[in-house]
């Protein structure tokens, strides 16, 4: 973990992870990155025939996140300016866990190690999670064609899986915070109280860490 803040926003599908990390650098000035998503080729067929086309799916994003961490580290991180990211790399394992066969989850989480053992780590997660029926209300409303074939099976094991993983997370690194909010107690695109509630804790925990004072005191890089 550096001491740059570099802030990663996750949970499940549909949960507005792009917008908050947006509206988290426009607030703080920081650098944003952003998953690729409807750039995967395979996407489509996933959704459509998940045991087929997981392999596929999952190694597109593994090595497209690989490249887009390490331009954020050579570009951003390593001359001290703050990024925020929508995902984190740790999703790969949770996607994969739930799609691939365990054969191709070890040859898979072979190649995850290798890729990830000098990523920059982030300083601090945001994480979001809601109820089923509200994540299928949002990505209803967003139209990605792509996720129209979601089975909301699927998508509530998966909200399953981030629970868990998150828990196991904060466990196994208690030295960097996971800040949690309910989708389905605030909206932070409509509401600029309840964003303006999400901003204060952020700030709060990045002024918690010494490295940070200055930047935030400044108003972001």
């Amino acid at each position: 973990m550096g001491v740059t803040p570099f802030i990663t926003v996750e949970g499940p599908i549909g949960v507005g992870k792009t917008s908050l990390a947006k509206a988290i650098s426009e607030k703080f000035h920081f650098a944003l990155l952003k998953e690729i998503v409807d750039e995967n080729p395979f996407l489509g067929k996933f959704y459509e025939n998940i045991e087929e086309w997981s392999f596929q799916t999952e190694m597109f994003f593994l090595c497209n996140r690989y490249k887009q961490l390490g331009d954020i580290n050579t570009h951003y991180l390593s001359q001290n300016k703050s990024v925020v990211a929508d995902y984190h790399i740790l999703k790969n394992l949770i996607f994969a866990e739930r799609t691939l066969n365990n054969g191709e989850y070890q040859k898979y989480f072979k190649i995850y190690q290798i890729l990830t053992e000098d990523m920059p780590k982030p300083n601090v997660i945001i994480y979001l999670n809601a109820s089923l029926d509200t994540l299928l209300k949002r990505i209803k409303k967003r139209g990605r064609e792509v996720e129209k074939n979601i089975s909301p099976l699927y998508l509530e094991q998966l909200s399953i899986d981030y629970e868990n993983t998150i828990a196991a997370f904060e466990k196994e690194h208690p030295e960097i915070p996971v800040l949690r909010f309910s989708g389905d107690e605030l909206d932070f695109v409509k509401s600029a109280q309840d964003l303006n509630y999400i901003f204060q804790r952020l700030t709060t925990s990045l002024k918690e860490s010494s490295w940070t004072n200055n930047i935030i005191l400044n108003g972001g890089c």
